[in-house]
């Protein structure tokens, strides 16, 4: 839909919707670029306070993701005052905890009353106009690194199917909720080539992206792959999310598996993730450093597959 809107080009436009950027960049000045976007979406938790700290983290990362610092947000909000206004004020404020952790300011926002509850942010950053990363950078020979573990979106139908409770899937919470900032900080010191932060395209819909963008292709080595506990257990018994089902048809035969593997762990690999983690690709001789740089600020990360040339770009799940 948006491949067919007359789109302004503008030089200062450094980045746009043309690429499936996680966010836009525009160049103020020699030395600041402006980067801007945008995410909400309905509570995949009960409590009110985690939904906040959750959407806000999930639209930060997408500031993250480009190598840039967020400095100021939107608050977007529609909400049914059936619920209560300590149930609003709860959300904004997990939202608000979360951008001041980021050193952002909330400086306004809107409202609509609406039957289904919705919250995020419209985030404003900043970064170097010559140094932002891009999700269409990556290199042949490049490693992939995760920064978070998958299933998110299997363990959030789970919730809303009552088949677990918060308490069960906290450890998922708890990193849903963690700001991408030091995976960002981590990858601008080691100087990766590419980036991406790993939200409702799933994995293997945010890697196919970035190989589009980047003209290369992919091996991915499943047995790297992080999972949250109970994920497959969950899986297998049906908690997957018709999101994961769309994934696997944007990405179509870009994909290919190996004989052997399984249905249900291709369905975690498309699994639509909520603040998930940031997927980078970085040169092969900078992988130890891109680590220690994690470990300093206590970030996990996992070597989960390697990019390749290739005439079209292809992913291999082996």
């Amino acid at each position: 839909m948006l491949a067919e809107l007359n789109i302004k080009a503008d030089e200062k436009l450094l980045r746009g919707i043309e690429g499936a950027e996680d966010a836009a960049v525009y160049k103020l000045t020699d030395e600041i670029a402006l980067v801007q976007t945008v995410d909400f979406f309905t509570p995949i938790v009960d409590d009110p306070y985690l939904f906040g700290q959750i959407a806000a983290a999930n639209a930060l990362s997408d500031i993250y993701a480009m190598g840039a610092d967020p400095i100021t947000a939107l608050n977007i909000v529609t909400f049914n005052l059936d619920l209560g206004l300590d149930v609003l004020s709860e959300i904004i404020r997990g939202g608000s905890d979360k951008a001041t952790e980021a050193e952002a300011l909330i400086v306004g926002g809107h409202t609509v009353e609406d039957d289904e509850p919705k919250y995020g942010l419209a985030a404003t950053g900043l970064v170097h106009p010559q140094k932002f990363f891009s999700n269409s950078t990556a290199q042949a020979g490049d490693r992939l690194i995760l920064t978070k573990p998958l299933g998110m979106g299997v363990l959030a139908t789970a919730l809303k199917g009552k088949v677990v409770t918060e308490a069960d899937i906290m450890e998922a919470i708890d990193s849903a909720r963690t700001l991408n900032r030091g995976a960002s900080l981590a990858m601008r010191q080691a100087r990766a080539n590419s980036a991406t932060d790993i939200t409702g395209f799933g994995l293997l819909g945010h890697l196919a992206e970035m190989m589009r963008g980047s003209h290369k292709s992919a091996k991915i080595y499943s047995k790297d792959i992080p999972i949250f506990d109970r994920v497959i257990e969950l899986a297998e018994i049906g908690m997957v999310p018709g999101g994961a089902h769309s994934n696997k048809k944007y990405v179509g035969e870009m994909v290919s598996f190996s004989p052997e593997f399984s249905a249900v762990m291709a369905d975690i690999l498309f699994d639509p993730q909520t603040s998930g983690g940031l997927l980078i690709s970085i040169a092969s001789d900078k992988v130890d450093l891109l680590m220690e740089e994690l470990a300093k600020r206590k970030v996990p990360g996992w070597q989960v597959g390697e990019v390749f040339e290739g005439e079209e770009p292809k992913i291999e799940v082996v």
